[in-house]
């Protein structure tokens, strides 16, 4: 049997990588793909860790040469489907599609939600989306009267795509926003918004045609490095937990829902809803990720894997995929990485006090 012939795109970040493993563990298509990647390759890390047969450099998706280097490559390697994970990637591939099977993101809605402030701009009469205001550096700087959000607040850079906290920063009082707007010159126009102090969470959602076939609810808990970002995200988490968790799920189903109900679309692939809970406990939704996160991988270590759901999808074998849409965690599983280890996924977790010591399993 010849093997499926996959392009990730992206193919060097952590996300990516994590779509790959999970694939590799799949019951269903381990040792049946070959994945051949394309990153513009800032990080080298995964040219060479030896999870693509190969790995192709190429220019961001906004360069003119762009198109005929992604044609080539399909051709010369004869690729079937394709796994996509930069963001504004994935709008363009919604706009100009090439020649082969991937979840293709409805247009009208990943423009919606390529931004904070488009996304909370088109959920504004909802009450789960938070307190906001876009205002430009200059206007931070004249006046304190021109903050109109309420201390603690996060200030942050919101153009299209952006992640990982950056240009982030929990402010307590107007000198922090001042000290904010003069380190980052490069920033000229910031979101300021409510500070939500809950539980960091991302719910995943799988759709095809309209017809929602998945959904699981993870928590970030703490991140890699975080003590080095002012903000303490750094876009990947080093400590975390699946839920079961359906109050979570109902508020991303309704967003994602009322976005596409204005687009006047079919909803369509796979997304991943940010949300935080606010002082009350309630899930606020921050971001909608029209691709893949790094608890792809998690989730599939745990038997719930978005990665073979998408194959199965894509190449017409949906009736494979198991009924429920979703499955439940034990209550007390976590999730470990570190730097220079592959995430460790364990259904029961106890902390080990002084003295105690872990045995490991051989």
């Amino acid at each position: 049997m010849s093997k499926y012939k996959i392009l990730v795109t992206g193919a060097c970040g952590v996300t990516s990588r994590s779509v790959v493993r999970s694939l590799n563990r799949s019951e269903i298509f381990k040792g049946q793909c070959e994945f051949i990647g394309t990153d513009v390759c800032y990080n080298e890390y995964g040219i060479y860790e030896g999870l693509y047969e190969k790995v192709y450099k190429v220019p961001y998706f906004s360069d003119p040469e762009y198109r005929t280097i992604m044609q080539r490559i399909i051709d010369e390697n004869q690729i079937e489907y394709a796994i996509l994970i930069p963001e504004p990637e994935v709008l363009y591939w919604s706009e100009h599609p090439f020649n082969v099977k991937f979840l293709k993101i409805p247009a009208g809605f990943a423009k919606k939600v390529l931004s904070k402030k488009s996304l909370y701009d088109t959920l504004c009469e909802k009450d789960y989306i938070p307190q906001y205001q876009i205002i430009t550096r200059e206007e931070m700087l004249c006046s304190e009267h021109n903050i109109h959000i309420s201390y603690p607040l996060w200030i942050r850079d919101y153009a299209e795509g952006t992640t990982s906290g950056k240009g982030s920063l929990k402010a307590t009082c107007y000198e922090d926003v001042k000290a904010w707007a003069v380190i980052n010159k490069g920033i000229q126009s910031f979101m300021l918004s409510e500070y939500l102090p809950g539980r960091n969470l991302a719910c995943f959602t799988l759709f095809n045609q309209g017809k929602l076939l998945k959904y699981g609810v993870a928590e970030r808990i703490s991140y890699l490095m975080g003590k080095v970002a002012v903000s303490g995200i750094t876009g990947n988490t080093n400590k975390g937990k699946l839920l079961n968790d359906k109050n979570v799920f109902d508020v991303a189903y309704d967003a994602i829902q009322s976005v596409i109900a204005q687009t006047g679309e079919t909803m369509n692939g796979l997304v991943v809803t940010d949300l935080r809970e606010n002082k009350e406990g309630k899930p606020v939704v921050t971001e909608i990720n029209i691709r893949h996160v790094a608890f792809t991988s998690t989730f599939a270590n745990a038997g719930l894997n978005f990665s073979e759901y998408q194959m199965l999808v894509l190449t017409g074998r949906i009736n494979e995929m198991s009924t429920e849409l979703t499955k439940v965690f034990p209550n007390d599983n976590i999730m470990l990485r570190d730097v220079d280890g592959l995430p460790i996924y364990m259904d029961h977790y106890t902390s080990i006090n002084i003295g105690e010591s872990y045995e490991c399993q051989h």
